[in-house]
């Protein structure tokens, strides 16, 4: 009786953790684009449209936002200072620098455990440079491994 007991709670449990999981993707176990946060960009030089009514719109740009062959409003548009470059994939803006599923052009997927780091697909738990995330330097001499400076 005990032991199906302990079943049943575990199926329970493991039914309540995928149900939740299934329908908040931040907390998603599965979600492959840890990166993948709502952002607005803000052009190096503003993007002149018929369609805009101010100049401060024309200047920002949402991640995700639609484009299209007529509305190509992203396509090679640096943002954020030269730390983003904005371009349209699959009909919506992308940043092509930090975007694992467009890591330096449209449609380059990085592997697990890689993070796009300035357009390159970066294996973020052995690289000094870029340790546990993109420009997290270790101390001269100080080891990465396992994504940590130093782990022991």
């Amino acid at each position: 009786m005990a032991a199906a007991l302990i079943k049943l709670t575990a199926v329970i449990s493991l039914t309540i953790s995928l149900f939740l999981a299934l329908h908040n993707p931040r907390i998603s176990a599965f979600s492959t684009n840890v990166e993948d946060v709502e952002e607005d960009y803000i052009l190096d030089t503003p993007v002149h449209h018929s369609r805009s009514r101010s100049r401060f719109l024309a200047r920002i740009i949402r991640k995700g936002m639609h484009c299209n062959l007529i509305n190509n409003i992203c396509n090679g548009v640096p943002a954020n200072n030269g730390t983003s470059l904005l371009y349209c994939c699959k009909k919506h803006c992308r940043n092509i620098l930090r975007d694992v599923n467009n890591c330096g052009c449209c449609g380059k997927k990085c592997k697990f455990g890689e993070r796009c780091c300035h357009g390159t697909c970066t294996d973020v738990a052995f690289n000094v440079n870029h340790c546990g995330k993109c420009n997290k330097k270790c101390l001269p001499g100080v080891r990465c491994e396992c994504g940590s400076c130093g782990y022991a």
